[in-house]
């Protein structure tokens, strides 16, 4: 009985790991936060309720602990192109314009970024680009960790 519940607080609170991700939306404030930590930007493009490779990364690699752990060395942004949900005018707005700055054609595609300050103006230094990656977490880790890696 000791073992069975055990196990049962184990995967919850590797849910809860999974779950406790701060994705921000708001482009403005991410780059404050950026800025402040010293910490790059990953920017997840998605089309959340519609898009299957989108779905399978987020189920497959956002949603595992590995991920929730090497995400603390970044600024999660979610940048949501929903067909189901309406999204607010001004946020529709922000998305658009990114996706029109990075050239994102095709979903998923997550760029890693470090935002510079310019005097008054803010420039995204883009450090690499990626989508959905086979393998998990720990492939999919692998494969953008030379982005994040000091030249």
């Amino acid at each position: 009985m000791k073992r069975f519940l055990f196990v049962i607080v184990f995967f919850w609170s590797i849910q809860l790991t999974a779950q406790d991700l701060k994705w921000h939306n708001d482009i403005n404030n991410a780059i404050k936060i950026s800025l402040k930590s010293k910490k790059p930007m990953l920017l997840f493009f998605t089309g959340s309720d519609w898009c299957g490779w989108c779905i399978k990364l987020q189920k497959e690699v956002f949603q595992k602990p590995e991920f929730s752990e090497w995400a603390k060395n970044v600024v999660l942004v979610e940048l949501d192109f929903p067909r189901k949900t309406q999204l607010e005018e001004k946020l529709k707005q922000q998305n658009a314009q990114l996706q029109q700055i990075f050239q994102v054609t095709g979903y998923p595609t997550v760029w890693l970024v470090t935002p510079q300050k310019n005097g008054d103006q803010i420039n995204l230094q883009q450090l690499g680009k990626t989508g959905y990656v086979a393998g998990g977490p720990t492939k999919w880790i692998e494969s953008v960790n030379p982005f994040l890696k000091p030249n």
